[in-house]
Order: structure tokens, then sequence, then C-alpha cells
């Protein structure tokens, strides 16, 4: 019963972290190679650190309640067995929810951009590349939207 318990939480973590896409700036999604982007240049006016929130897409709820209500089912036999059953999924959802959102938080940077052309835009991406006041910069923007800093 205990390997149960150890396999079904592995397999909520799994789940939760299986889903988590980069933000970084040096990182493209599979759908983003072979494409053009617009590439503007500009400088560096303004750093700051910020802190995104993780994600809340229910997969984590989903998976935590379906491992939580196997692990619970394992638990007593007849009546009690579905009451831990349903016990198990509760908690389990609630413990995934709260999984999904602690794992895919992460620290990020706020780069603010004055362009070459005098526009100012601001960009959020993970911290995974530092950038200072008076660094010059290129901002790629794709065709779906997305929008990085590059040195």
């Amino acid at each position: 019963m205990k390997t149960l318990g150890i396999i079904t939480g592995l397999t909520v973590v799994a789940l939760a972290t299986g889903c988590v896409s980069s933000k970084s700036g040096e990182v493209y999604s599979r759908d983003q190679a072979r494409q053009s982007m617009t590439v503007r240049l500009g400088t560096v006016e303004f750093v700051k650190e910020v802190l995104v929130e993780g994600s809340k897409s229910g997969l984590g709820a989903a998976a935590g309640g379906i491992a939580g209500g196997v692990a619970g089912s394992t638990i007593g036999g007849g009546k009690g067995s579905t009451l831990a059953a349903l016990g198990g999924a509760a908690l389990g959802a609630l413990a995934g929810h709260a999984a999904e959102e602690k794992l895919t938080k992460f620290n990020g940077l706020e780069i603010t951009v004055k362009l070459d052309n005098g526009d100012v835009l601001a960009v959020v991406q993970e911290d995974d590349v530092m950038f200072a006041v008076g660094d010059r910069v290129r901002v790629l923007t794709g065709r779906d939207g997305t929008t990085r800093v590059e040195k």
C-alpha cells in the first residue's frame, strides 16, 4: 500500500510539471522554429525583478484528485473505502492545485526598452539572462505575438 502512495505522488508531480513551458528569452517552442520574427533594436532603459505567478490550468487539481482517489480507495473496505476514496480525491485535488501553482511560478525580469525609432516597450521574461540599463538589445516578436529581449 505504501508503494502505491509513492507511485501516486510521483504521478501527480510528473503530471503537474510536464505541462510547464519555459518563459526564457533563450528557449523557443517547437512552433516558433523556422518562423520569421520582426527584429527591432533598442537600449534598455529600466530593469525590474518580478515574480510571475504559477499556472492554474486545473491539470494539477485533476491529477491530484485522481491520485488521491486511487490512494484513498486502498484504505478500508466497503463504505469506508468509498469514503476514503472521496476524501482522498478532495485532498488530492487541493494538493495538486497548490503543487501546480508552486511548480510553475518563476522569477522574471520586466525589461523596459527604448527602441531606436523612439517607441518604448516593456517585456516580462524569465530572469535567466541579466540585463542592465544601457545594454543594446534586440526585441524579437513572432507571428504569434510572443516577444522576447535578447542581447
